[in-house]
């Protein structure tokens, strides 16, 4: 049965906060999900240090690391907590600021492709690149991605990668201790995808 679409990209399986760090698709594409990590502090879990900086709201007193990002207008579309809450930030047919500078070789163009925040979705999971990740986060982020992949035709598997692949000099999130494989098995188990 094909899940019921919202008129709008807002998924009705996440709690809504909306971010200001977002701004009009320049061509209306959705064809890449990019999977990030966050922990605020670093290393951190918990807390609404992730939802304040995604909404310029970071209290810089609350930790010395906070100092240094507080100035950043960042978002995701998506944040999917340590127990399986998802949290939306950005309607999915609006650019979020997630991936920075970054490339990515879109293998059914057979083009290197740049401005990834033009036509991607981010998802920020919650940790690190040492700590596993939960079955409840795996659960939700392949959920996410079954929404986004009926709600958007380009999206498929070979277009779902990490936030180090697109760019691998500046990032290295998720980080190794995501299990693409299970994540893999996972979405290939939940249907035709």
């Amino acid at each position: 049965m094909k899940e019921k679409q919202a008129p709008d990209g807002w998924w009705e399986s996440a709690r809504k906060v909306v971010s200001p760090n977002c701004d009009a698709r320049p061509m209306g594409e959705v064809s890449l999900l990019v999977v990030h990590a966050i922990s605020l502090p670093p290393g951190k879990f918990s807390g609404d240090a992730i939802e304040a900086l995604f909404t310029n709201n970071l209290v810089v007193d609350e930790h010395p690391f906070f100092a240094e990002i507080a100035h950043l207008r960042v978002s995701a579309h998506l944040l999917i907590r340590r127990n399986g809450e998802c949290i939306q930030f950005v309607d999915t047919d609006q650019r979020a600021w997630h991936a920075g500078r970054s490339c990515w070789w879109d293998a059914l163009s057979r083009e290197w492709r740049g401005a990834l925040n033009d036509f991607s979705v981010g998802i920020e999971v919650e940790g690190d690149d040492v700590t596993p990740f939960t079955k409840a986060q795996y659960n939700a982020l392949v959920e996410a991605a079954r929404w986004l992949m009926a709600r958007y035709p380009q999206l498929d598997r070979s277009r779902i990668t990490s936030h180090a692949r697109v760019a691998p000099l500046r990032k290295t999130d998720p980080g190794p201790a995501f299990d693409w494989a299970y994540f893999d098995q996972r979405l290939s188990a939940s249907g035709k995808y």
